[in-house]
């Protein structure tokens, strides 16, 4: 008896082994097919302040402060008294923001914050203050030096050797150059490079919101704010101040004004005035690069849909040794590059090589990855300027901005062709139309006085908008060919009454289209169709010129539709010029310049600002613009949201990359322009480290690159986690690249079969299989031909977290750093405990041996081999019975 029980014993101890291996298998295979984790958010970067005297009961506060780019940011407020006005004029109880730089200046020891003498504010106009809603004085760095520092308008501190002369707060730079005259127009920053907020409103219920600009030290280098600052052999990105200086009901002498019909308000900047400021410390990302000296960089270049998350992503990749550059390309060029030099590295595009029109695929292998889902927008920044006669809650609502329109396809049509009747700037004076320009007569001036576009927004009918180029006559867009530019024609031509309107048939209010963009050749002065179909730009199509009405400028200093309309040079300035509201327009003709010429007149007047943009949501959503409602192909309004871009992306289809037509994104709540950006390399012309390194980049788009938050590789706002079968494609083509081993055959092209010279992209199209096979050429993972792309998931969490990027701890070998804290992190420990027990307990439950191969199922209906069939070494399988 004694002899039998060390062989029991060996028993038990390989049941235990076997058991607790396959368990662990087990919950390692549980938590493989769980959907990805989300990471925790965190609110603790919005900062509330209270104010101080006069303005004790007011809080502001500030929605982000930490891990700050060159964004907006949204101040708001909250126990304030309504704004006054001195005619147009802003007069009392307002508030005004601006960037400063620097230490604690030690003035207000329970709110510290910096030296007046180092904030970036006084750049309003100098010429052109007809509309300009200021007195001179609350909009600039003047004051007034008197010995006697209770008169009115006087400063303790600047000024003139004359005791009631005006005098100046210098300007400090970060470098230490110092501006002490002529401050309103210094070489550091003017009127249209500041992001001082001069003016912002208070409205009837005490509260007010404002999105500021925050600038970098690349975008503001005389405030340096996010430049590397090394203290006591520390480095870390220079931190500033968001400074808010309310303007109340006493004068500067802190009396009540005595005079209330003029325009009282001093410099916020006054001694007096900065006792009440609010500072609020602002912590930025390091500017700069972040990479190691020396490091191998590899290339990755394309859509600007890809911008922000790659910039994110990369600075996440750096300390892990991997140096990833990326250049902006439109997607057009990019595959037209990639297609004709392999070499060229990683390329971002949501299109196939080979799809343009007169294009064909290179032969050998193509690896796509989905690696985004995005999307392009309508963004906007409106400001509400009720008529007189208004009702009484559209005046309440005065000088606030506009949070949400609808647009139609044929709305958006209407502004990209130039068909409104100020769009050509001067063709229709009064009753009178200039030669071939009749057709705008009848229709209406812009957007705004649109009667299809007020039959959406009805509270348009109540506001006053200044029709011109300059606003609301047409869209601000980028220059050059991108698939963004391609998804919105492609939008306009998906809806009936779009395509009638190109065709030439009047709208139901009698609005006809500019007949340079008729898709009718008969209508057309050019004698050939508008054809959108091919249509991946934003063309300028009509040849008006003229002299501006109203400049004086002599006859020979004509604009054309490029001047009335400027380009931008990407979808990210559009979004930045649109919440500067500046249009770019040169519209002020300036005979004292030499030599003539005309001039911008700089950002539109605060309380009547109208601007908008294509541009993308990462952009949109950085600057805090508001974005449009588009109606899509089931007929209902949808705002850009992750749900939306996601219900959108599950629309899509085509064999090697699968793409979204917005006339099949058919779901209710489908955003029509959401687009599926993949990264594709051609890894036949790639060397094995290159391969390895973008195979890298890869698996860290697909894993941490898809958690969203404000954190340095996290998923920036104005993106969509992709689902789990997107991310499992990506994962997929990773390992495509990284084992490529050259093609099998030589037929033909050097490469065997897949269409379009053959794919590798880690799984089926469609997202239903991502087993992976065999890519042409022999790479693991080729296409199986879906229909589908998957869709794409809100999960994981949307909602941004700055909890200083734990997330992005990765590797140089491409690990991905630790899952927040979930139930599934007990997968594979509890898995190995439970099938201990289990291999220990089979023999009491009627077996005695552990039944394989090992296989569990999953969700959809597959299954997944825990453990295969094998056969143990002799020297097991002597312990076993």
């Amino acid at each position: 008896m004694n002899g039998r029980r060390p062989g029991r014993v060996r028993r038990a101890l390989v049941r235990l082994l076997a058991g607790a291996t396959v368990g662990a298998l087990a919950g390692l295979a549980v938590a493989q097919a769980a959907p990805t984790a989300t990471a925790a958010g965190n609110a603790g970067s919005s900062v509330t302040v209270s104010g101080r005297g006069e303005f004790k009961d007011m809080t502001f506060t500030v929605d982000q402060t930490s891990h700050l780019t060159s964004q907006a940011v949204t101040v708001s407020w909250k126990g304030g008294t309504p704004t006054t006005f001195a005619g147009t004029m802003f007069n009392t109880d307002f508030v005004q923001i601006m960037q400063c730089w620097g230490d604690d200046d030690g003035t207000v020891p329970s709110n510290p914050g910096p030296p007046r003498t180092q904030c970036q504010y006084g750049a309003s106009p100098t010429t052109d203050r007809g509309s300009w809603p200021g007195n001179g004085l609350d909009d600039t760095r003047q004051i007034f030096y008197s010995a006697d520092p209770t008169n009115y308008g006087q400063d303790n501190r600047y000024g003139a050797a004359n005791p009631n002369a005006p005098g100046e707060v210098p300007f400090k730079s970060v470098t230490g150059e110092t501006v002490l005259t002529n401050t309103q127009n210094n070489r550091f920053f003017n009127h249209n490079t500041t992001n001082e907020v001069d003016f912002a409103r208070t409205g009837a219920a005490g509260t007010g919101e404002e999105y500021f600009e925050v600038q970098t030290a690349n975008e503001a280098p005389h405030l340096g704010c996010g430049a590397p600052v090394t203290t006591n052999g520390v480095t870390k990105p220079r931190p500033c101040w968001l400074v808010i200086v309310p303007q109340g009901h006493l004068d500067l002498d802190g009396k009540p004004y005595q005079d209330h019909s003029q325009v009282n308000a001093g410099s916020p900047v006054s001694s007096t005035n900065w006792q009440n400021r609010v500072a609020i410390p602002l912590h930025f990302n390091q500017v700069g690069n972040n990479c190691p000296l020396g490091s191998d960089e590899r290339p990755t270049t394309g859509s600007e849909l890809a911008a922000d998350a790659m910039t994110s992503w990369q600075m996440a990749l750096c300390p892990s040794g991997k140096v990833y550059g990326y250049t902006e390309l439109g997607e057009p060029d990019t595959r037209s590059r990639l297609g004709n030099d392999g070499g060229f590295g990683l390329g971002f595009t949501t299109r196939a090589l080979g799809a343009d029109e007169g294009t064909t695929a290179p032969s050998g292998t193509t690896t796509y990855a989905p690696v985004a889902l995005s999307g392009t927008v309508i963004g906007f920044t409106i400001e509400r300027r009720p008529k007189a006669g208004a009702p009484d809650d559209i005046r309440k609502l005065a000088g606030t901005k506009v949070a949400s329109i609808k647009l139609t396809p044929r709305l958006v049509a209407k502004l990209l062709t130039e068909s409104y009747r100020n769009s050509t700037w001067g063709s229709v004076l009064g009753d009178k139309a200039a030669r071939g320009y009749s057709w705008a007569k009848n229709n209406p001036a812009g957007l705004a006085s649109d009667p299809e576009f007020i039959s959406l927004n009805p509270e348009f009918a109540h506001l006053s908008v200044a029709e011109t180029p300059a606003t609301d006559t047409d869209l601000l867009t980028s220059l050059g060919h991108s698939d963004s530019a391609r998804a919105v024609w492609q939008w306009i031509r998906s809806d009936k009454e779009a395509r009638q309107f190109l065709s030439g048939v009047s709208d139901d209010w009698g609005m006809r289209v500019n007949p340079y963009y008729s898709t009718n050749s008969e209508l057309n002065p050019a004698g050939l169709p508008f054809a959108p179909e091919h249509v991946d730009e934003y063309p300028k199509s009509d040849p008006w010129c003229t002299v501006p009405p109203g400049t004086d400028a002599p006859k020979t200093a004509k604009q054309c539709m490029t001047d009335f309309h400027p380009y931008v040079d990407d979808m990210h300035s559009g979004a930045l010029h649109a919440r500067r509201a500046d249009t770019l327009w040169k519209s002020t003709w300036d005979p004292l310049s030499n030599p003539p010429a005309y001039r911008s007149p700089g950002p539109q007047t605060v309380g009547s600002r109208f601007v908008i943009t294509v541009t993308d949501a990462a952009s949109a959503a950085r600057y805090g613009l508001q974005t449009a409602q588009l109606r899509n192909a089931a007929g209902k309004f949808a705002a850009p949201t992750a749900g939306a871009l996601a219900d959108a992306a599950k629309s899509a289809s085509g064999k090697d990359v699968a793409e979204i037509d917005p006339a099949n994104a058919k779901a209710k709540g489908a955003y029509p322009l959401a687009q599926l950006v993949y990264a594709a390399a051609r890894p036949g012309s790639l060397k094995a480290d290159a391969r390895a390194d973008y195979a890298a980049l890869l698996r860290y788009a697909a894993g941490a690159g898809q958690v969203s938050g404000a954190d340095p590789g996290r998923l920036p706002v104005g993106y969509a986690p992709l689902s789990r079968e997107l991310r499992t494609r990506a994962v997929h083509a990773a390992d495509a690249l990284l084992h490529y081993k050259g093609p099998t055959s030589t037929d033909g092209g050097g490469s065997n079969g897949g269409t379009g010279g053959g794919t590798a992209s880690g799984g089926s199209t469609g997202g239903g299989d991502t087993s992976g096979g065999t890519g042409s050429g022999g790479a693991p993972g080729g296409t199986s031909g879906g229909t589908g792309a998957g869709g794409a998931s809100t999960s994981p969490s949307p909602q941004a977290s700055f909890d200083g990027g734990k997330a992005v701890q990765t590797t140089a070998s491409g690990d991905t750093p630790a899952d927040p804290a979930t139930p599934l992190r007990y997968a594979v420990p509890v898995g190995a405990a439970l099938g201990a027990v289990a291999g220990v307990g089979a023999p009491f439950a009627g077996g005695s041996r552990l039944r394989l191969p090992l296989r569990m199922p999953l969700p959809g209906g597959r299954t997944i081999t825990v453990i295969p069939e094998l056969t143990l070494p002799e020297r097991l399988r002597r312990l076993l019975p």
